[in-house]
């Protein structure tokens, strides 16, 4: 089982000779975009590293302020809604004259027109009135 001094090793992690460690750069990088992965915590992450989670966090504040160049994400891309609009000022309509349709219900020999102004909740009560009488 491999210790954890030689497990940072590998990542390239450079040891001194009083024990201090020298992160480099894009392994900083890619240990804190572990910590924005979804379920992910500083803690943890910082655990898995044998990091003070403060010393992460410092380096969080690296990335967030642009000293800290991150890894591209990895996997699906999530998408935002495209929403197109035209930038012309609109072109003024002109009057049309208004169009006058009628309601024409008709139940065996009755017939029965209505204009366009009459509410909807009025002629559902003409066809049900004429049902019953049907």
């Amino acid at each position: 089982m491999e210790t954890t001094r030689e497990f940072l090793k590998q990542l390239g992690v450079e040891f001194s000779e009083n024990g201090h460690r020298c992160w480099p750069d894009n392994l900083k990088a890619r240990i804190v975009a572990e910590t924005l992965e979804p379920g992910a915590t500083v803690n943890d992450v910082a655990r898995k590293y044998d990091l003070r989670a403060n010393h992460l966090s410092s380096w969080r504040r690296l990335a967030k302020d642009g000293d800290l160049v991150l890894p591209a994400p990895t996997g699906e891309a999530d998408f935002a809604p495209l929403v197109v609009f035209n930038t012309e000022p609109p072109q003024p309509v002109e009057e049309l004259e208004p169009v006058t349709t009628a309601v024409e219900i008709v139940a065996g020999a009755v017939c029965v027109r209505l204009d366009s102004a009459t509410p909807a909740g009025r002629i559902a009560d003409i066809v049900r009135a004429l049902e019953v009488s049907a």
